[in-house]
């Protein structure tokens, strides 16, 4: 602790002894520091509060059937763009800020520091405020007044403005979609007419033509099958059936031979000579014949039952002739389009991409119809019902004092900056000084030291440096309270105040 006190001894000794240099540095310090702070310009700061109420009521009633059905996000945009670079321009046109720049540079620079000193508060979520910093109270005032009348002219008119163009932009979308469909439409119609018969059919069941065609011949050669067994059926019943008949057979003399023939040629027509009712029917037949054989003899007759199993079997004839031709004809259709089919691979997966085209512009103007009924719906309730209403609380104001620069504050740390620079030039000198200033120096040399003097200066120059010093420090105070508590303004007003007094 002892060799603490003495170095802080011998350190104030020494500092002692540069005391003048470092009071003029401090003052040199001060001074400028000073006069900078004092050639400050006052910073004047004007606001205003505006109050938005947005309809919430009319919000919930388009929710979900109109865009923008957010009243409220109508208002967070302009309070964004409120500050966007087109505002600043038209503000600073309508105060007068642009006359402050005469250069493009000069020009750049006030609207960065417009914007720098523009602040957007919110209070509450529909009460915000705008606050504007400036050299000029007037200024600041005319700045708030104008972003407030903008804000107020971009939330009625520039709305509806947005909601027009949004409605142009939305009517020619639809237009050009119109067109690109129709041209979709045009080219889907010549590809599928052009293909036909190798794409799926619309009206088909989603079958193609070759499939069509495929089931067409396996159709015709069923029936032409079948059509050979009928007529197959009527070649043995007519070798089966006598050309005449005897006075009274199969006349009006046996009705039971003539019912029984008939039933055995109606089964004949439905079924094979195998079939039970067939055989049966044969047998009824016989038994009518061997019952009425002995009945009338007589001349012959032609039998007519002949003469109409050989006309079925004509009618026969024909429609095999025609459902032959029939199958040769689809089986050179199907022909012509399996090769078809095999030269054209990829048609296909060209129809399925041209179909996918339009199916995506077909559902995008559907989309669009149905947003532009929206934007009608949310343009009609812009226009007829007050979705926003903005009330200014506080109406801007002239400010009457100044809220910076804080001259107290500023005041203070140059006069730190002062005494710590002329401390720390003391200090440098005594770091720099070989000399010895206490009897401690001269022991850690291992010398015996006979005795000390205190100082060679005499003790009334002693107490008046010291008085000096006191008073350039007491000096140094005054100045910094005169700095700090307006005495820059007294000091200007002294001349005056001289010059009243001399009248």
């Amino acid at each position: 602790m002892t060799q603490i006190l003495n170095e802080v001894r011998r350190y104030a000794s020494a500092g002692w002894q540069h005391k003048w240099k470092a009071l003029l540095l401090a003052w040199v310090v001060c001074i400028a520091g000073w006069a900078y702070v004092y050639t400050l310009p006052n910073q004047y700061r004007s606001s205003a509060r505006i109050h938005a109420d947005a309809d919430a009521i009319l919000g919930q009633v388009l929710s979900g059937i109109a865009v923008d059905n957010r009243p409220s996000g109508q208002v967070e945009t302009l309070q964004r763009t409120l500050f966007s670079r087109p505002n600043l321009e038209r503000v600073a046109a309508r105060t007068g800020l642009d006359l402050r720049a005469d250069s493009a540079a000069s020009r750049e620079a006030m609207l960065s520091r417009l914007e720098s000193s523009l602040r957007l508060g919110l209070q509450t979520r529909n009460l915000f405020t705008i606050t504007y910093t400036d050299t000029d109270a007037r200024m600041s005032r005319d700045v708030v007044q104008a972003l407030l009348t903008l804000f107020m002219e971009r939330a009625t008119a520039n709305d509806r403005q947005q909601m027009e163009n949004a409605r142009n932009f939305v009517n020619q979308q639809i237009q050009a979609y119109e067109i690109q469909l129709r041209e979709a439409e045009q080219r889907r119609a010549e590809f599928r007419a052009r293909y036909a018969d190798l794409l799926p059919s619309e009206t088909g069941g989603g079958a193609t033509g070759l499939e069509q065609a495929r089931q067409r011949l396996l159709t015709n050669r069923g029936n032409l099958q079948d059509a050979v067994a009928r007529r197959e059926r009527l070649k043995q019943e007519l070798e089966q059936t006598p050309q005449v008949l005897r006075a009274g057979e199969g006349g009006t003399g046996n009705p039971a031979l003539a019912e029984a023939e008939r039933t055995l040629r109606e089964l004949r027509l439905q079924y094979t000579d195998a079939h039970p009712a067939v055989a049966a029917a044969r047998a009824r037949v016989a038994e009518a014949r061997a019952l009425g054989g002995g009945g009338g003899g007589g001349g012959t007759i032609r039998n007519p039952l002949y003469e109409q199993i050989r006309t079925r079997l004509l009618d026969a004839d024909a429609q095999i002739g025609t459902l032959e031709r029939q199958v040769r004809q689809e089986q050179a259709n199907v022909e012509r389009l399996e090769a078809l089919a095999r030269t054209v691979p990829q048609l296909q997966a060209q129809f399925a991409n041209m179909d996918r085209d339009y199916s995506v512009l077909r559902r995008s103007y559907e989309e669009l119809l149905e947003r532009r009924e929206s934007v009608q719906l949310a343009g009609a309730a812009r226009s007829e019902a007050e979705r926003v209403r903005l009330e200014v609380v506080d109406p801007p104001t002239v400010p009457l004092a100044p809220i910076g620069p804080n001259r107290l504050l500023l005041g203070t740390a140059v006069l730190l900056a002062g005494l710590g620079a002329g401390a720390g030039l003391a200090l440098l000198f005594v770091l720099l000084d070989r000399s010895f200033y206490t009897v401690t120096d001269l022991r850690k040399l291992g010398l015996p030291v006979i005795g000390s003097i205190s100082s060679t200066e005499p003790a009334r120059s002693q107490r008046f440096a010291a008085f000096a010093f006191a008073c350039g420090f007491g000096l140094l105070i005054f100045a910094y309270g005169m700095v700090t508590a307006g005495g820059p303004a007294l000091i200007a007003r002294i001349p005056n105040l001289v010059a009243r007094f001399v009248a």
